[in-house]
C-alpha cells in the first residue's frame, strides 16, 4: 500500500474520525491563537492536565527492542518536565518515597509487551528513590493475587499503546483490567465503563504515574487479539502523565494520525474508543477535553504527527 505524506491540513481533517482526536486538533489551533504565543498554556490561568511526549530516534536497538539507556534518559527528562523538577532523581522521589510499597503494573501481551528493558529501567529508578527491593513488584496478569500489589501504596502504570478489538485502543485506562478475574465483564458497549476498574480496585489514589509507551505502537486491528507487524510502526516515543485519561487522549490522537497517513483516508477504528471520553464525563477519572490538556513535546520531531 502506498503511504502518503501526512500534513497539518490532513491532521485537522481528523475531526471526522473521533470527537476526542478531532477536538484535540482544532483546539490546539484555537488555544494558541487566543493566547500569548510566548506563554506556556499552563500560565494562562486555566488548570490543565499535563502530558509530556518525548521521542528519541535512538530509542530502539531493533524492531520492538528498546534501548534501555536511551529509554532511561527519556523517562528521566519527561518526568522532570512533568513535575517541574530539574533533578531527575528528585522527580522520581515525588512519585515514590522510601516507605512506599510499589507495584509496576506492566503488560505482557505476547506480540507487544511492555518489555523487560522498560520494566527494569523503571525498577532501577524506584530503587534509586530509596524503595527497598523487597517492596517492589512487577506484574500484569497476576497483579490481583500478588502480595506487593495488594499492599501497594504507589503504582506505576505502564504499557504499550495499541488498537484493540473490544475497546478501540488499549492504553493506561485499560491496563488494570487484569485485576479482574472476569475481564469480559468490562467489554459491553465498546468497554464504555472501563474506568470503573479504577474504583473497583482502589486505583485512583494509588496510581502515581501513567506511562504510555509509543515506542512501536500498533495502529490497526482486525478481530480479537489481532496483530501484524505491518501495523506496528517505530514512533520511538513515550507519553507520561499523572492523568490516565489525558495520556490516552494524546495516544489516540497520534494513532489516528498514523492511520490516516498509512491508509490515505479517514479510516475509523473498528471499535470506537468511547471509554476515554466516558472516563471523564461519566466516571470523572481524568481529563478528556483537549482544551484542558497541556501537551509538552520534547526531543525528536520527525513525523511527530501531533
Amino acid at each position: 500500500m502506498k503511504k502518503r505524506v501526512f500534513t497539518r491540513r490532513d491532521f485537522l481533517r481528523l475531526a471526522a474520525l473521533s470527537p476526542v482526536a478531532g477536538a484535540f486538533a482544532s483546539s490546539r489551533k484555537q488555544s494558541r491563537s487566543q493566547e500569548d504565543p510566548r506563554q506556556p498554556i499552563s500560565q494562562t490561568g486555566v488548570e490543565k492536565a499535563k502530558v509530556v511526549l518525548i521521542r528519541d530516534e535512538n530509542a530502539l536497538v531493533a524492531f520492538k527492542k528498546p534501548n534501555a539507556k536511551v529509554v532511561q534518559r527519556m523517562l528521566d527528562e519527561a518526568l522532570s518536565t512533568l513535575l517541574a523538577e530539574k533533578d531527575p532523581l528528585q522527580a522520581w522521589k515525588q512519585v515514590v518515597k522510601p516507605s512506599d510499597i510499589v507495584g509496576i503494573k506492566s503488560n505482557i501481551m505476547r506480540y507487544l509487551p511492555t518489555t523487560e528493558e522498560v520494566e527494569q529501567v523503571i525498577k532501577r529508578r524506584v530503587l534509586d528513590a530509596g524503595v527497598p527491593e523487597k517492596n517492589i513488584g512487577i506484574d500484569d496478569r497476576g497483579a490481583k493475587r500478588n502480595p506487593i500489589f495488594q499492599k501497594a501504596t504507589a503504582i506505576i502504570n505502564v504499557r504499550p499503546a495499541r488498537t484493540h478489538h473490544w475497546s478501540g485502543i488499549g492504553g493506561c485506562i485499560k491496563n488494570p483490567i487484569m485485576y479482574s478475574s472476569r475481564p469480559s465483564d468490562y467489554h459491553p458497549d465498546s468497554c464504555a465503563d472501563l474506568a470503573t476498574l479504577w474504583d473497583h480496585f482502589n486505583l485512583r489514589k494509588r496510581v502515581k504515574l501513567n506511562i504510555l509507551l509509543m515506542l512501536n505502537p500498533q495502529f490497526h486491528t482486525v478481530g480479537p487479539h489481532s496483530y501484524a507487524n505491518k501495523y506496528v510502526w517505530e514512533y520511538k516515543g513515550i507519553l507520561v502523565s499523572q492523568d490516565p485519561v489525558a495520556v490516552d487522549v494524546i495516544g489516540l490522537s497520534i494513532i489516528q494520525a498514523r492511520r490516516f497517513e498509512y491508509f490515505g483516508e479517514d479510516k475509523p477504528l473498528q471499535t470506537p474508543a468511547k471509554h476515554i471520553r466516558l472516563a471523564d464525563t461519566r466516571h470523572h477519572l481524568g481529563v478528556s477535553d483537549p482544551n484542558k490538556i497541556e501537551l509538552i513535546k520534547l526531543g525528536w520531531t520527525d513525523k511527530i504527527l501531533i
